[in-house]
């Protein structure tokens, strides 16, 4: 079903998802919010490493570690106190009152000599997996996780193709440890104005190994996974999850379709209802780990069914700063500075260690 739309105080748009025989019903928000400023994010062009850099100082100012009764990301039946004014709600997607990028414009410019800038145009969208407070979505039930399935999808489907969107990028951050100022479970979802250069180095390999061997980068990889089966931690008839052959995380995890998609879109019903079946299998192993739920970064990598994207391949990558039940993996001069990852473990025995806690 189409999500029922509304609008925020000061004209961000608002979407509510609802499961089967709910009704959402939004109240009018009448918080005093000030105007938004289309031009509050500017790009940079980094010359020494060919990246772009995104400034967005107004994100100074963004909610940082309420007190549970002052959520902004609970329900808010009065229209006063709450981004998603309404009673209840089952999956609710809205504009970033601090984005990082905002404002429809151009794609980021071909950059020259010197300093290099551009505005940051693009989108950014919160999206609340739920109206409980605690909980994450490892908890939910399998059909409200599917439906947070469904919004992504809905989400991709109306930006992938946006004027000025190069990429498009839903996310989740869980645990104060990887720097969460919100509890309330949710994730996020970026329209990038240009390729990211995580994403573009891959499609630059993955468009290397086509020339050389002639087939996907990413579905030889998974080929390889399956045939070692070392790593490999959940697989179904439409997915695999496996920790990679060089995973650079602590706990580190991704998942395939075993047949070739670009994102989202490109899936079925029955992927997308199997798809939604092994993400919680995994999550729910993450939090059996230790005695207290695992942080992570859920990052779904997606591409544009275009021929500068025609390589990519959609799969999810999650992984985990904690090393030990006790011990944080913090990314220090090698990481940081250098960009050159140092492992503390080895894939095969966090692999192994996640097939025992199915």
């Amino acid at each position: 079903m189409a999500p029922t739309r509304a609008k925020l105080a000061d004209g961000r748009d608002l979407l509510f998802f609802a499961l089967p025989g709910h009704r959402p019903a939004p109240v009018t928000d009448r918080r005093p919010l000030p105007a938004r400023d289309p031009d509050q994010s500017w790009l940079r062009y980094d010359q020494t490493t060919g990246q772009w850099v995104i400034v967005a100082a107004r994100r100074q100012d963004r909610t940082y570690k309420p007190p549970p009764d002052q959520c902004p990301l609970c329900p808010g039946p009065t229209g006063l106190t709450s981004e998603v004014p309404a009673p209840d709600y089952d999956v609710v997607v809205f504009e970033n009152q601090f984005p990082s990028l905002s404002g429809d414009g151009p794609a980021a410019p071909v950059p020259g000599d010197g300093f290099v800038s551009a505005p940051g145009h693009g989108r950014c969208e919160v999206v609340c997996f739920s109206s409980a407070h605690t909980g994450s979505f490892a908890g939910l039930e399998p059909a409200h996780a599917r439906l947070v399935v469904e919004a992504w999808r809905h989400r991709t489907a109306d930006l992938i193709h946006a004027p000025g969107i190069e990429q498009v990028f839903c996310f989740e951050n869980r645990g104060e440890e990887i720097g969460v100022t919100l509890t309330h479970p949710h994730g996020q979802i970026y329209g990038y104005p240009y390729l990211t250069p995580r994403t573009a180095v891959m499609l630059a390999r993955a468009r290397e190994h086509r020339m050389r061997h002639g087939g996907n980068l990413f579905a030889d990889l998974l080929a390889r996974e399956v045939a070692d089966g070392g790593r490999i931690v959940a697989r179904t008839e439409l997915f695999t999850a496996f920790v990679p052959f060089a995973a650079r995380w602590p706990v580190e995890v991704h998942i395939y379709p075993n047949r070739f998609a670009r994102n989202l879109l490109e899936l079925g019903e029955e992927e997308l209802d199997g798809f939604t079946r092994i993400y919680l299998d995994v999550l729910q192993r993450f939090d059996r780990m230790y005695e207290a739920p695992l942080p992570y970064i859920s990052a779904l990598h997606q591409y544009a069914d275009t021929e500068a994207q025609a390589d990519g391949y959609f799969h999810v990558e999650l992984m985990s700063i904690r090393r030990s039940a006790d011990k944080l993996k913090y990314l220090a001069a090698s990481e940081s500075a250098m960009d050159a990852f140092i492992s503390d473990v080895t894939p095969e025995d966090v692999a192994r260690r996640l097939r025992g806690l199915g």
